[in-house]
Parts: structure tokens; sequence; C-alpha cells
């Protein structure tokens, strides 16, 4: 049963007298199955004018988190006049000791004053989003009316959503969200929500070397299953794109270490599930990928030849690509197994949309945990580095290099580079490189600027506090800035070397 409160929220300078205080009302959430939190309530009616909320907005919390210093941080949808407003979620911030302009963290800070009357139907808006595709597609569902506040608008539009799937030309699996303005057709944005990235048993994989496992007993068979970890499985696709079943075998040991046995690459994507919850489970209290328990899939042998790995949030899952061999080998090694699961994480906390600004930081932040489950996995066979995908290539030496971006001939150091348009990969490089300055110190080669680190174990949780209290879809590089900073204060405190360094390197890499 849904339950409302209305709130008073004392209207805008900007906004037209209404003579009085204008109600919005604040829903309480089925999904996370908590009452809604009494003090975010009272902080919205105290403050909500700050976020532009009126009596044409309705509020709906998503979640709400009590960290290790008592603070409670409760997320919230916001809609408007029955619409959502994509773009427009925000956290409120409870604490006795919070200032009242660090009471929000939210993109959207204005009043929506968008028409609800479109002036093209469903099948019109489904034409004007099939003409920005580049592959075929299937429209999954009929188009939907939303008020769209991503990127940089001083308005937020009505547009419709047209969810649609697809294959790329690459193989990869496609769930596009695609926005058109309800008005006129124009493209407004669009992203892909597939993001590309208790018996001890033993294994062999490809690149871990001989390893334990937690695997499952099933009668006379042993199943990679495990149990310790929410009974996460590891499928054996065959070189299909779906179906496909649990590693079983007679024999408790996996694998040999070579591309002609199977079982091997299942070792590898086993061993990275497991060593990728316990880095979030004892570095970061968080209990699995949705902090629930729960396992996720890792899929192995997908497709032919394919040359990638993703997260889909469809089947809470991971999925690797054997390569073809003369770019890519398969690509189940350590640090690729932690980004594709941390695309997880963030589709669970700031939900950071898949393209501009915020879809560099969703692929920076997937760069930062893979490298710090690397580091943390401590395996002799693929020790930890800065550098991402270095055992998948062929004929490189990596995908991606934290300590110098560029290095890989398309990826951004510096925040003066971004355009507008860049893939998320690329551009991921600012935060990536802000990572490890941070971390271990160093020269931004664009700016010349060095920098004294921290450390990697306080960046980490730093990026962390970040992602999961201060955080929203739609953060662009300038709100990562803050947000790191108000970790790096909840953390460490606003007077210390790591506050400061923050600052620092987040200039360094043209941030400010």
């Amino acid at each position: 049963m849904r339950k409302f409160f209305f709130l008073s929220v004392a209207a805008m300078a900007a906004l037209p007298a209404c003579g009085g205080s204008d109600l919005i009302a604040v829903e309480a959430q089925s999904n996370d199955g908590q009452e809604v939190s009494a003090q975010a309530v009272s902080l919205i009616q105290a403050r909500g004018a700050q976020l532009g909320l009126d009596n044409n907005d309705v509020l709906r919390q998503r979640n709400r988190e009590v960290d290790e210093f008592g603070q409670e941080h409760v997320r919230f949808d916001r809609f408007y006049r029955g619409l959502p407003v994509v773009g427009g979620d925000f956290v409120v911030h409870s604490t006795a000791t919070v200032r009242e302009e660090e009471t929000f963290s939210a993109m959207l800070l204005r009043p929506i004053s968008a028409s609800q009357r479109p002036d093209l139907t469903p099948s019109q808006a489904e034409r004007f989003a099939r003409q920005t595709w580049n592959v075929e597609r299937v429209v999954a569902s009929a188009p939907k009316l939303v008020i769209h506040a991503l990127g940089e608008e001083t308005d937020q539009p009505l547009a419709y959503e047209v969810v649609s799937e697809g294959v790329l030309s690459d193989g990869t699996p496609s769930v596009l969200h695609t926005f058109v303005d309800a008005k006129d057709g124009r493209l407004l944005s669009a992203y892909d929500e597939i993001e590309t990235g208790a018996v001890g048993g033993q294994g062999r994989g490809l690149y871990v070397g001989t390893v334990s496992l937690n695997t499952n007993q099933n009668g006379s068979k042993y199943e990679l299953i495990d149990v310790g970890h929410g009974y996460s499985p590891t499928i054996n696709l065959a070189n299909k794109t779906s179906g496909g079943s649990v590693f079983s075998q007679t024999s408790n040991s996996w694998g040999d270490g070579t591309t002609g046995n199977a079982a091997s690459a299942g070792v590898d994507a086993h061993y990275g599930a497991t060593k990728t919850w316990d880095y979030y489970k004892n570095v970061h209290g968080r209990n699995g990928i949705a902090n629930d328990g729960k396992a996720a899939q890792s899929r192995v042998h997908y497709s032919t030849r394919y040359n990638n790995a993703f997260w889909s949030d469809s089947c809470f899952c991971m999925t690797y690509g054997d390569g073809d061999g003369s770019v890519l080998k398969p690509l189940v090694a350590i640090d690729v197994a932690g980004h594709e699961m941390s695309h997880g994480v963030t589709s669970r906390t700031a939900k950071l949309v898949y393209s501009g600004e915020s879809g560099g930081l969703n692929e920076a932040t997937s760069d930062i945990f893979g490298t710090a489950v690397e580091y943390y996995a401590a395996n002799a066979s693929d020790p930890g580095d800065f550098l991402i995908g270095e055992k998948i290539m062929v004929g490189r030496s990596f995908l991606r290099n934290m300590a110098d971006p560029v290095a890989d001939g398309a990826s951004l150091d510096h925040y003066s580079k971004y355009r507008s348009g860049v893939d998320v990969h690329y551009s991921s490089g600012i935060a990536n490189n802000f990572f490890y300055l941070l971390s271990q110190g160093g020269k931004n080669r664009t700016s010349g600027q060095t920098v004294t680190g921290i450390g990697r174990q306080k960046a980490e949780k730093i990026w962390y506090r970040a992602l999961t209290a201060y955080m929203t879809s739609s953060t662009n590089f300038k709100a990562a800035r803050t947000a790191t900073l108000n970790a790096a204060k909840d953390l460490y405190g606003s007077t210390g070397a790591e506050y400061k360094a923050v600052g620092t390197v987040w200039t360094a890499v043209g941030v400010n």
C-alpha cells in the first residue's frame, strides 16, 4: 500500500505569488520496504525550495541507507504532474551537523514548467527515434512521456522515452533508451542499458593460475556455484548468446589453463566474481552487488569471436566473450570482472546515465573499482596495477592506462579536451587520471601540474562514498568534484590533507 505525506514548501521568489505555500507529496516507496524517512521529509519541507519543488511535484523514496557515521542518505525520484523526471533524482543527507547548502545532492535545482501536451503521437516519436539508430531494433514497449532533465539544458522539456532492443555490429546486445522532444522530435539524448564491461574446489584459469574455488556439490557432480557468495553461478554459453548451463562435472578440479578447456575461462570468471564480492564486502561493507546478498551470474563463451564483455541489469549478470584472437583474448581477467560487476553497483546506487559526462563517470567508476578488485585479489599471476585489460590484449600492453590515459591514443586526461559526444570509454580517462593521481601522486600530462597522492585505499573510500552518498543519475564532472570533496570531508575532515588533495587533483585534470 502506498502512503502519501503532503509537505508545505515555500514558493521560490522567481515564481508568481500563489497566495500561500505550495503543497508537494512525498510518496512511500514500496521497493525497499521502508517507510518514508521523517528526517528527509522534514528537510525537504524546510529547504525543498532549493530544488525548485512545488505543488506539481511528487517525490518517491527509492532507498534509504544509514552509513557508518550514523548519517542518513535517502534517494528520491521526482515526478512532475505524474511524469517521471529523468535526471531529477536527488539525495537528502540527514545529520545534525549538515549545513543547509549540503542538504541535497542534486543536478536539477529549478522548478519544472513543461507542458503535458505532446505535439507528437507515440508512433511519430518512435519514427523520429528510429532515424537516429544505426542498427536494426525492435521497440520493446510503447513510447512513454517523461520530463527530460539530463544534460545542461536550461529547461526540462516534455519528451518521449523510446526503449528498443537490438544487437550492435560487434555482437553486443543493446537495450537503448532514446529521448526525443515531444514537440518537434529532435533527439535530446540516448543511453544504452547494457554497460560494457562452499565446497572447496580448485581451478586453473587462463590468467589467475591455480586458485581455490567455492563450488557446490550436487549428488555425484560438482557445480561452479559459489554457495558462500549468494549462490553465484558461472554459466557456459558454449558460443551461444542465451541459455547455457552451469559448469558441472564429476571432478572438483576445473580447467587446465588453456583455451581448449572451456572451464579454464570459467575459473577466471568465477574467481573474479568471488574477489569482487569480497572486496565490496570487506572494504566497503556492501553485501553483494545490490547490497541484498543476492547472486549475480557470470556467463562465459558468449557468441563467437566476441571482442567484449558487458554487464546487464535485466539478467543481473556479467557476460564475457572469448575475443577474436587477433585483437583480444578471452575477456575474463580479474579487472574486467571487477569492472563489469561495478556497473551493477552503480546501477543500484547513483544510476549514472550511460552517456555524456555521467557516462564517462560511470565507466571510470568501473575502471576504478576493477583496479581496486585486482589489487585486493593480490593474485601472483595477475598483480594489481593501474592498467585496464592488460591480460586480455593481443599486440598491445593495455586497453586503458589510468596513469596516462592519452597513451591509448583515444582517452582524455583533462577536461579541456572534453567535447559533447565523446565515447564514455574515452571521457572516463579524466576521472581515471584523477583517481590515479589522488592515489599515487604525479603529473597530469596536459596541465603539467604535479600533485601529491594520499594512497589508493583512501582514494577508494572517497570514490565509493561519493558514488553511494552524493552522486545522482546526471552527475557531471563538476558535480563529481563536489561529491568527492563531500566524501573526503565526511571521511577525513575538511581541514585534512585528504580534502585538500581532492580539490588539488581535480584542478590538475581541469575540473574546477
